[in-house]
């Protein structure tokens, strides 16, 4: 393999991996009855419509049939892929729920 090949499959697997990322969010919002697509834009409000955001959308699945997503789990995948906004949206969403204190 090539250099040029080997710096192709490098981004090919970094945007597999931001999709999952993605995904992850997307999932994690229906689980806990949120719109992915707002708390997006209150991180990011002067990106518009994200296509790979809406992609994992709708991937997803009814919470009913989603395995649970612990909040750290999400907020790991955040911070490794430097969405610190979109965390911060996260954990003001967090702190919100009934029995917490924020």
């Amino acid at each position: 393999m090539n250099s040029k090949e080997m710096q192709e499959k490098i981004i090919e697997n970094y945007q597999k991996d931001e999709h999952m990322m993605i995904l992850v969010f997307a999932q994690w919002c229906v689980n806990h009855d949120l719109d992915p697509a707002t708390l997006y834009q209150k991180a990011y409000p002067h990106q518009g419509e994200n296509p790979a955001l809406m992609q994992g959308i709708d991937l997803t699945v009814p919470k009913e049939e989603s395995e649970e997503i612990p909040d750290t789990t999400l907020l790991g995948v955040l911070s490794l892929f430097g969405n610190d906004d979109l965390a911060h949206v996260v954990t003001e969403e967090i702190s919100k729920r009934p029995g917490n204190k924020g």
